[in-house]
């Protein structure tokens, strides 16, 4: 199975440009600028209140910027809704998972293609999507709420696989699991990149997250201070003197 969109990473297909955003008079991100072109996975990686999930929020309009643009496939969208940024292309995972706990895996599975165009492509995503996450083939009929935190995580993140989105943004995928179940976590971001999925994924666990995507920005007070290759990134010094222990 290929990814839905396995082209080469030569198209930008996300930029930021210049954001700024936060909460009433509270300002979070400062004149952040990034890039995630197509079929690249990119981690936005800092300390615990540095920005991260507000930068998430910005770019899938749950929260509006105060000041800066944003592009989807070369499309200016900050002045749309929020509503409309999924027929962008764009599905977010949200921190805490938020699936129905009293419906089955595969009802989940099925909220993810309410769009109309997605729910033409219905049959052909679930298959990819139990392709992906076996055990939710084997859980369909299970309700949500009753697996464990690693497998809601998955169904998560399969439900937003079913909207056909062309970037997918994770927040905090790892967050409140054991570290047993971060590894199969992490080892689903690096399948997804390697099937040419586009991946945007915000994380504390830098030195995982770093194992499995080709870029990373680090932000830290609301400020990109840091960007480079995964591994250029996993030997900065300062990064693993301040995250790594090292």
């Amino acid at each position: 199975m290929s990814g839905p969109h396995a082209n080469p990473a030569t198209d930008t297909l996300l930029r930021i440009d210049n954001l700024s955003a936060g909460y009433g008079a509270f300002q979070v991100l400062f004149d952040v600028s990034l890039e995630v072109k197509a079929g690249e996975s990119v981690a936005v990686i800092g300390p615990n209140g540095a920005g991260k999930t507000t930068l998430l929020r910005a770019i899938s309009k749950l929260i509006e910027p105060t000041a800066g643009q944003l592009h989807m496939a070369g499309q200016r969208y900050d002045g749309r809704p929020a509503h409309e940024v999924i027929s962008l292309g764009i599905a977010q995972v949200p921190e805490g998972r938020r699936l129905f706990p009293r419906l089955t895996v595969e009802d989940n599975l099925r909220m993810g293609a309410f769009l109309p165009a997605a729910r033409a492509h219905f049959a052909q995503r679930l298959e990819m999507v139990y392709a992906l996450f076996p055990r939710m083939k084997e859980r369909r009929a299970q309700l949500a709420g009753t697996m464990s935190g690693g497998e809601q995580q998955m169904c998560a993140i399969g439900r937003a696989l079913m909207s056909g989105p062309r970037l997918l943004l994770l927040d905090e995928p790892s967050a409140g699991l054991a570290p047993v179940v971060v590894q199969s976590i992490f080892e689903v971001v690096r399948k997804m990149s390697a099937e040419g999925y586009t991946v945007l994924i915000v994380e504390q666990n830098i030195q995982q997250v770093l194992k499995v995507v080709d870029r990373g920005y680090l932000l830290e007070t609301g400020r990109i201070h840091a960007s480079g290759a995964s591994a250029d990134l996993l030997a900065n010094d300062s990064v693993r003197r301040a995250y790594l222990g090292v």
